[in-house]
């Protein structure tokens, strides 16, 4: 037994996303508010890109035209005063002053159709908003019962809205390392509320009893659909405050597992299309970590229906660092799901997608630095299988990607204890590939090899004399299989009959493939294609004639192959660039 070394885990700083207050069959609501309290010391999941957003003007390339922003039903009286401050507003008077506050802050604004409008009283509700946010940071008890309804109605009215038809019908097309995300053009404000929301909910004043009135399944659910917002910055406070919300109301734990299931079954099997899988799977992650022990069925159910079915989506490439932590996680919290797991991922493994297969690749190796020996042992030979056919692979990167498995030591020490069986299924794809084109995968394999050699010397010889014998028998199969076309073809030769159909067949053909047997038979050849063709020309003339009018003429008749639609479109909208350009046959 291999002594399984410890994985070390560095937390990714991330202020956004936090372990939940407690674990998942939990309870005591006081301890859940103790342990909200604590700092978290666990691994979070990957964190989402943000990409670097660049405002250099409109684009250069002319696109259709769209909904670039989401429409708002604009308030008719937009006039805003301008009221007090709050700090100097007596403590009596605070109260009363903070609801006025909200509800001018419910007043919405036209950002996209003519963004210079009301620009005065949109500074004055970007002010208030500002105000709040300070206010409910840095004070304590000014969170009463009659703020709670005024807030959470005021974060509804401003972002509970139907969001602009996506740019990007197909989400493999979105590249998050080339293409700029649309940008959404209220969020001078939406910012403001989102964040005074999130310090809403962390308040130390903040009581999940009395909000619960108001935060509730319809609330999560709306939340919920403002995920597939294009902007990653609305979706990073979205991550955020969803996550708050699971960690602070025990009630709506299930309905937010069961929801957000519901949009992973939506986005696999039907549309393909979801900006904000990569956030879900980032909130999942932290879940999974508060998860008890042992796992309830329907966590289970979960990693095998939901979890591993995302890996067959073209679009892997956008959420696969967030859906490759979750499926470890589980592992971590019970080993007896490695082998139904892996062999899923052999199951959906790509075939003629390269990057798609690298990603594979890199999750297999994060599952085997978990794995346990015994567990192993269920799944080597179908994962070397997969593994040795990625190692042939002619795609350099795949099989650079397979062959640095062997640079892992606990991967190592496991295959070291079951060489006997792996060395086999590995050791013919590792020979074959040291004629690679790519000289780095050379070394690679010469390193593979080195270390198989070093493991067990007498196993090693076995496999290289096996080896060999395969390599001889195919070689004398082959050789077997010419001689015997041979002899058929002289057998042919032989028959009366052979000169007469020799014209109907090329040279001499066998199924094998073409053999030639020297210039005589190619002599043999021409002639009796030159028979043919006058046989069929004479043959074809009088079968017309029987059939057709002399005085009708003879059509050619196109070919019945399938049409392109969109070529015949395309050739028939096509300009000449100039029309006094002439071609060269037109100047002569």
């Amino acid at each position: 037994m291999p002594n399984k070394p410890k994985k070390e885990k560095t937390p990714t700083k991330n202020n956004t996303t936090t372990k939940p207050g407690s674990k998942e069959n939990s309870e005591n609501a006081e301890n859940e508010k103790k342990k909200g309290t604590t700092p978290n010391t666990e691994p979070h999941p990957p964190t989402t890109n943000i990409n670097k957003l660049k405002f250099t003007g409109p684009p250069h390339v002319k696109k259709d035209k769209r909904q670039n922003s989401s429409r708002f039903n604009v308030t008719k009286n937009r006039e805003l005063v301008k009221l007090p401050f709050l700090k100097d507003a007596t403590p009596a008077e605070r109260e009363e002053l903070f609801i006025q506050k909200l509800r001018q802050c419910c007043v919405l604004f036209d950002f996209m159709q003519d963004p210079l409008s009301d620009l005065k009283w949109k500074e004055v509700k970007r002010a208030a908003l500002n105000e709040m946010v300070e206010f409910v940071t840095q004070n304590r008890g000014v969170i009463t019962d009659a703020i709670y309804p005024e807030a959470i109605h005021m974060f509804s009215t401003n972002l509970f809205r139907t969001l602009p038809p996506s740019s990007n019908p197909s989400g493999a097309e979105f590249d998050p390392e080339e293409d700029e995300p649309t940008l959404e053009a209220a969020w001078p404000h939406l910012q403001l509320v989102y964040e005074f929301f999130l310090r809403f909910l962390e308040s130390p004043d903040f009581q999940p009893n009395t909000a619960k009135r108001y935060i509730d399944q319809k609330f999560v659910l709306q939340l919920l659909e403002l995920f597939d917002s294009e902007d990653p910055r609305e979706r990073d406070f979205q991550k955020t405050i969803l996550h708050r919300i699971y960690g602070k109301f025990l009630g709506l734990r299930a309905y937010i597992r069961k929801q957000i299931n519901n949009i992973f079954y939506s986005f696999i099997y039907e549309t393909e299309r979801h900006n904000g899988i990569a956030e879900l799977l980032e909130i999942l992650g932290s879940i999974i970590n508060g998860f008890a022990l042992p796992l309830k069925e329907e966590h289970k159910v979960f990693l095998l229906k939901v979890l591993l079915p995302l890996h067959k989506v073209k679009s892997l490439s956008v959420y696969h660092p967030q859906l490759a932590y979750c499926v470890v996680q589980f592992l971590e919290k019970d080993p007896s799901l490695t082998e139904p797991v892996i062999m899923a991922l052999l199951k959906f493994w790509p075939k003629v997608h390269s990057p798609k297969e690298v990603m594979f690749l890199n999750e297999l190796e994060e599952i085997l630095d978990v794995i346990e020996p015994a567990e192993f042992t269920k799944v080597m030979v179908q994962l070397f299988k997969q593994l040795a056919k990625c190692v042939s692979s002619p795609h350099f990167q795949v099989a650079e990607r397979a062959l640095y498995f062997w640079n892992n030591e606990y991967i190592l020490s496991l295959i070291s204890d079951n060489a006997s069986t792996i060395l086999p299924i590995t050791f013919p794809a590792l020979y074959r590939t040291k004629e690679h084109w790519n000289k780095t995968i050379h070394g690679l394999i010469y390193n593979a090899l080195k270390l198989f050699m070093e493991m067990n010397q007498k196993l090693f010889d076995d496999c290289t004399q096996q080896y060999k014998t395969e390599r001889q028998k195919e070689k004398e199969k082959m050789k077997l299989r010419e001689e015997t076309w041979l002899k058929l073809q002289n057998i042919a030769k032989g028959n009366p009959q052979f000169k007469q159909f020799s014209s109907g067949i090329s040279g001499d053909v066998s199924m094998g493939g073409l053999i030639s047997n020297g210039p005589e038979d190619e002599e043999v050849v021409l002639v009796s294609l030159e028979k043919l063709e006058k046989e069929a020309v004479e043959v074809g003339l009088s079968a017309i004639s029987r059939r057709k009018p002399k005085d009708k003429p003879l059509l050619r008749r196109k070919s019945e192959l399938p049409h392109d639609i969109t070529m015949i479109k395309a050739l028939d909208g096509h300009k000449r660039p100039d029309e006094f350009l002439k071609t060269n046959s037109e100047t002569n």
